[in-house]
């Protein structure tokens, strides 16, 4: 016999028949006479050539081998199924098919993971594309429309086509490993960081290149990559400005040194959400902005 075309309605009852054990039960549970789940239960075997379950006698249905093997496969088409009538139901509703995110490395890695987990449960046909950038590169990917919002830090350029609002802040505190001349120096003199080599985290965007952020030393390696800087300052090469939040656990075991610089306090690192002005947020874009002024 050849394989037919099964129907959604089709799988539905057989799933229902197969989570509830009960023929009686299905129809309950999808509000249907009972002679409609038998029949849609007999025409999906005939169609596809197979017994799905055994119900001789008075016995409650159960699965055959062959009903065993093809319910995780009924199971993923009605899912499936949901997910796409979800989708266009969302997207009548003005529901955004995608959000894309640019977040500053500087901004706590569990808070983005926290606020995307709780995300992903209220808008599961959404889906999310993540930049993870530093200083001047949020603001162009929004600039550019490569995203729909963006979390930056206070060194941005004051674009007219971007709307901003602060929804946070970050310390950063200027380290060095316990074995740097500044960490062994018991009182630091202004000027003492210009004389040794600082790590600085690079800007990889155009809108603001050339610009220095928080740059004392005479002498600087650039890197493009936070945990890049993190590990060289554990080896002691240099000392640099680090988010205090990164570097609690080795201020607190002792393999990095918060040094007190006359000339390079502790920053507070302020964190602006940006958007353009002329795409106004749409619901899943807002969730995302009004979780991060909750949760930053």
């Amino acid at each position: 016999m050849d394989v037919g075309q099964p129907t959604i309605d089709q799988l539905r009852i057989f799933l229902a028949v197969a989570d509830e054990g009960s023929f009686n039960k299905a129809a309950s549970k999808l509000g249907r006479a009972l002679s409609v789940v038998s029949y849609g239960v007999s025409s999906l075997e005939n169609q596809l050539g197979v017994r799905l379950f055994d119900r001789e006698g008075s016995r409650r249905p159960t699965l055959t081998a062959a009903g065993a093997a093809l319910l995780a496969d009924a199971r993923a088409v009605s899912d499936e199924t949901d997910s796409l009538v979800a989708r266009a139901r969302g997207i009548r509703q003005g529901l955004e098919t995608q959000v894309a995110l640019a977040v500053d490395v500087m901004l706590p890695s569990a808070t983005v993971a926290s606020i995307l987990r709780d995300f992903q449960s209220a808008f599961p046909t959404v889906d999310l594309r993540l930049h993870v950038e530093a200083l001047g590169a949020i603001a162009a990917l929004v600039w550019d429309g490569k995203a729909d919002l963006g979390v930056a830090g206070p060194d941005i350029i004051d674009l007219p086509e971007l709307d901003r609002l602060v929804v946070g802040s970050v310390a950063l505190v200027p380290v060095a490993a316990p074995e740097h001349p500044l960490a062994k120096q018991r009182l630091l003199a202004p000027g003492d960081a210009r004389k040794h080599l600082q790590l600085v985290l690079t800007d990889r965007s155009p809108l603001t290149e050339g610009r220095e952020f928080s740059v004392v030393s005479a002498r600087t390696w650039r890197l493009a990559d936070l945990g890049a800087k993190h590990a060289l300052l554990l080896e002691g090469i240099g000392w640099g400005n680090m988010p205090r939040h990164a570097i609690a656990d080795d201020l607190a075991a002792g393999r990095l040194v918060e040094l007190r610089l006359p000339n390079a306090p502790p920053l507070d690192y302020r964190l602006h959400a940006l958007w353009r002005k002329d795409r106004t947020p749409g619901p899943a874009t807002t969730w995302i902005l009004n979780a991060l002024i909750e949760r930053c």
